[in-house]
């Protein structure tokens, strides 16, 4: 074990948002931390590491564990190179490597005991380095380099002439060649292209230490982790397998809490109104009865309803009015910073109803090409024509487009003041954004909120053609399968950036891949991309090594048989003494049945309550098996449990009525 969180809890302002946590890691585990946004997710890291302190409750770590923070913002600022910075890692090796190569040279001119010792000293730093592993030392830099997307030029950019998203790349690149033994990374693909995610999917998976991950990219964590720690109304639970199996079984587990609830609240229901029905009966025997399952009843553990799931954002793009058919045309553009060319002789056409993604590496020019679609950039050739009654409306990833100093409520309404404070509001809570929420300043939103209104701004637009810069970044897993919905449900046409391989795959019908400065183009989703990619870049006449880029009931009571001769009288006998007799006989005779029949019927009765009680035990144990953090994360055991869980409640059910039945009887 190279982890143990023990009982830890941590409030900010009276708000629980971590309660009572417990969940621990081996060496070589791989864990997401997942929940909604805000639930906690970088609050649990941040216990984990010691940067926030807990409540209550402790965190153990391995004695001499290495660790290592991936922040979503990481203060990285100096004169140094990349390539510099990065070399700063392994430089404790390359001193090492020159320390053996003095040797080595002063080995030529040493003779006796100095030599010796001399090679004494060799093999034991020669020892040491190798044990490092110095001797891979610069091509795991120059792989870290390759792989997080840092061209030859790049790597020999200052640091302070570096965007936050490039200033997180290369705190990764540390982080990865300082290989400890604990790695914790908050939203590692944020900053990343395609093929750079691909590359860190498999060093992390190959990678000899433990991770925890936290992240919105479900492909990431499907091929990487093999447990899944879930934060949900404070409460935190450990799940093993990937996140798709994660999904299915939190969703399996509270299925079955809400089916144990729900039928607890039947089986209480059903008591209290055999409680109330043999009260009816107003005799003392009944009253007892009732009084003793009323006490039963009290001492029944009573379940909690399991919580809501967050409610979903209420988005849905409609149009003012359809656009024609041909929607874009983009002839010929080239663009250029300075001497980096990112493009020349780019030609594309849209037509409506098309939902396409551009795909394609960091710095590419992807963000360019959208930015001069939107007038934003001037291109410099070519030409852009949009087609008949088209409207463009355009999701900026970094929200440059609202306004730091307004409120959430005033964004909106400054955008459309033909709508009433009414409306505003109505509309923001289908955002999500309630009460007080909607004075928050932009400026002090997080990045999934400044999401949100960005995405409300966009459905309020009614604009025909949606024009989408990284519209994922910063969204929770609900929140993005409720844009996603949004976009496959569409009329309209779409062009959009993301690296989200999910989202891309659930709502691209045509992908334009942007790779050494042109664009291949794929009608169809992005597995379709994945199979035909070696294809079309042969044709294109791009090796691999240019392009980068799954008990019935029974009866009890009038049962005896009944003594069916007759007697009609023996000679020799009076008539009346005869009748007297047989009056006689058969009165005694009744007395026999009635006395068979109530003996019957009790024996009945307590085989009845026998069985109930039987019955109730085991639906009790059954209960308690369900609220077993254990047996949580085992959806078929779960299952199992509840449909015997079913099969005791209906013989209960039938029990219940028998015993009422047999009950009445000896009160009527």
């Amino acid at each position: 074990m190279i982890l143990n969180v023990s009982h830890i809890s941590k409030a900010f302002s009276g708000e629980q948002i971590i309660r009572d946590a417990s969940f621990f890691l081996n060496e070589r585990d791989k864990a997401a931390i997942t929940g909604l946004n805000g639930a906690g997710k970088t609050t649990l890291l941040n216990m984990i590491t010691g940067e926030l302190p807990s409540d209550s409750g402790i965190v153990t770590l391995k004695k001499d564990c290495t660790m290592g923070y991936l922040h979503q913002n990481n203060n990285i600022d100096s004169a140094l190179t990349i390539r510099e910075e990065l070399t700063q890692v392994i430089q404790p090796l390359l001193d090492i490597e020159i320390r053996i190569r003095e040797m080595q040279e002063a080995m030529k001119h040493t003779t006796g005991e100095d030599l010796e010792a001399l090679y004494r000293e060799y093999n034991r730093v020669e020892s040491a380095y190798e044990q490092a592993e110095g001797y891979s030392a610069r091509s795991r830099l120059a792989g870290v380099l390759n792989g997080l997307g840092f061209s030859a030029e790049e790597a020999d950019k200052k640091l302070h002439d570096l965007s936050g998203g490039q200033k997180t790349r290369v705190f990764l690149g540390k982080l990865l060649l300082e290989r400890p033994d604990l790695i914790l990374l908050d939203e590692p693909t944020n900053h990343l292209d395609l093929s750079s995610i691909e590359w860190l999917e498999t060093f992390l998976m190959n990678y000899s230490g433990s991770v925890i991950i936290v992240s919105h990219d479900r492909y990431f964590l499907d091929r990487i982790v093999n447990k899944v720690i879930d934060i949900e109304n404070g409460e935190v639970t450990a799940y093993t397998g990937n996140y798709t199996q994660f999904a299915e079984k939190k969703a399996a587990v509270r299925e079955a809490k809400l089916r144990a609830y729900l039928n607890q609240q039947q089986e209480l229901k059903h008591q209290e109104e055999v409680i109330a029905k043999l009260k009816s009966f107003n005799r003392e025997k009944s009253i007892r009865r009732a009084e003793s399952r009323e006490k039963m009843l009290s001492k029944t553990e009573r379940l909690e309803r399991p919580g809501e799931i967050k409610a979903d954002m209420g988005l849905q793009f409609t149009m003012e009015e359809a656009s024609g058919s041909d929607v874009l045309e983009v002839s010929g553009i080239s663009k250029s910073f300075g001497s980096l060319k990112l493009f020349e002789d780019l030609s594309f056409d849209l037509k409506r109803g098309e939902h396409a993604a551009i795909i394609g590496d960091n710095g590419a020019g992807k963000t360019t090409i959208l930015k001069i679609l939107n007038g934003l950039l001037p291109p410099d050739s070519g030409t852009i024509t949009l087609g008949a009654r088209v409207m463009i409306a355009y999701y900026d990833q970094e929200h440059a487009v609202l306004h730091p100093e307004k409120t959430i409520f005033e964004e909106v309404q400054d955008t459309w003041p033909d709508m009433n404070n009414t409306e505003v509001r109505s509309m923001l809570a289908a955002f999500l954004f309630t009460g007080d929420d909607v004075f928050k300043r932009i400026a002090d939103l997080s990045g999934g909120e400044r999401g949100r209104v960005s995405l409300a701004k966009l459905m309020l637009s009614r604009a025909n053609f949606l024009i989408l810069d990284e519209p994922t970044n910063h969204l929770d897993m609900v929140s993005k399968e409720v844009l996603e919905q949004a976009i496959r449900s569409f009329p309209g046409t779409v062009l959009y950036v993301s690296h989200d391989r999910y989202f891309i795959n659930r709502t691209a019908t045509r992908i334009l891949d942007l790779t050494q400065g042109r664009l291949l183009n794929y009608i169809g989703n992005y597995d379709y991309y994945l199979e035909k990619r070696a294809d079309v870049e042969r044709a294109a006449g791009l090796s691999a090594d240019q392009a980068g880029n799954g008990a019935s009931r029974t009866g009890a009571s009038g049962n005896a048989a009944a003594d069916g001769n007759s007697s009609t009288g023996a000679p020799g006998t009076s008539a009346g003494a005869d009748d007297t007799a047989s009056s006689g006989r058969e009165e005694w005779k009744s007395a026999k049945v009635q006395k068979a029949q109530e003996k019957k019927r009790k024996a009945a009765l307590r085989k009845c309550e026998e069985r109930i009680h039987e019955l109730e035990e085991d639906v009790k144990e059954i209960e308690n098996e369900f609220l077993k953090p254990e047996l949580q994360r085992d959806a078929a055991a779960l299952l199992k449990l509840q449909r015997q869980k079913e099969a005791d409640e209906a013989e209960l059910g039938t029990l219940y009525e028998e015993w009422e039945a047999l009950a009445s009887e000896e009160d009527l």
